[in-house]
């Protein structure tokens, strides 16, 4: 072990606490969120809720998940997240795999088109006008196959596949698979990390995406949960609406307490939660794919 200096020393501290108070600074927001949503909502609004709730209750998630309009949204977010995903993943790598064989003729002028796509784009109006064409508004359809292929993700998918070794796919063919057997009995199966990491961002997009449902969506069995949440947001009174889903048929007793211990922030942070858990939920599982997986892109082109 090298001995450190003084001024080393100083310097590993002050770094130390720089990384704690970002950390902090990055983190105390979340879990501010996190106490109000399990803090009664008239008790949050005396102010001073910071570490821990001061009145603990299970009445916002109570009132939350018995709204039908969150459970559906909730549903659509999670399908949409899952077959937008591995679509996604799917399209993306074999087109990554078309533009990484040599033989393919003209695959530099495809790959320079590929490109020139994430600089522009047609806009919203006449993307707009092409999803109406298409006959896609009002669908689940359009949360999917407007992004169903990611020139990012094509490129790193593209760069590993380069990287691997040539006699994989020629002894593959020679034994009698054609390019679609090769990718997905022998490429795929050896791409765990690139995989992991790719689809993992492609979820994180899909499930934290609410402007394409609030353009291309009007009706509400289709909206996903951002959305919703965006509604709610944007919303000076939510209260009502959410304490519809207590029913008529609670005792009036029961419907006033909850009304006194419900309040709108309170809510607001409680859809938070059920919205934004789901996903920070699936980092930890997949976490020691990202420093491989992302590097991959910029080793070599």
């Amino acid at each position: 072990m090298m001995k450190l200096s003084p001024g080393d020393k100083v310097l590993q501290v002050f770094i130390y606490l720089l990384l704690l108070l970002l950390g902090f600074i990055t983190l105390y927001p979340f879990w501010n969120s996190l106490v109000i949503s399990f803090n009664t909502g008239s008790d949050t609004a005396l102010g001073g809720i910071t570490f821990w709730p001061r009145s603990p209750t299970f009445d916002n998630y109570m009132v939350v998940f018995r709204d039908d309009r969150i459970s559906q949204a909730f549903l659509i977010s999670i399908l949409r997240t899952v077959v937008g995903t591995v679509l996604s993943v799917l399209f993306t790598a074999v087109l990554a795999y078309g533009l990484s064989r040599q033989e393919l003729m003209g695959r530099k002028f495809y790959m320079v088109f590929c490109v020139i796509t994430m600089y522009f784009s047609g806009g919203l109006i006449p993307t707009f006008l092409l999803m109406r064409e298409f006959g896609m508004m009002d669908t689940f359809w359009v949360l999917v196959i407007p992004g169903l292929i990611s020139v990012y993700n094509m490129i790193i998918f593209r760069t590993f596949f380069l990287g691997l070794p040539a006699g994989l796919a020629e002894s593959a063919r020679i034994d009698g698979c054609n390019h679609i057997g090769v990718l997905v009995r022998i490429i795929l199966p050896i791409s765990g990390p690139v995989v992991a990491t790719l689809s993992l961002f492609t979820a994180v997009g899909h499930w934290n995406d609410w402007f394409s449902a609030s353009i291309y969506i009007n009706n509400p069995d289709l909206i996903p949960i951002q959305t919703l949440l965006k509604q709610i947001l944007n919303s000076n009174i939510v209260t009502d609406q959410l304490l519809q889903a207590i029913g008529s048929s609670a005792a009036a007793q029961d419907r006033l307490a909850l009304m006194q211990s419900v309040t709108s922030k309170s809510l607001i942070m409680a859809t938070t939660m059920v919205a934004t858990l789901p996903i920070i939920m699936v980092y930890p599982f997949l976490q020691k794919y990202f420093v491989k997986g992302v590097l991959i892109g910029s080793l070599k082109e």
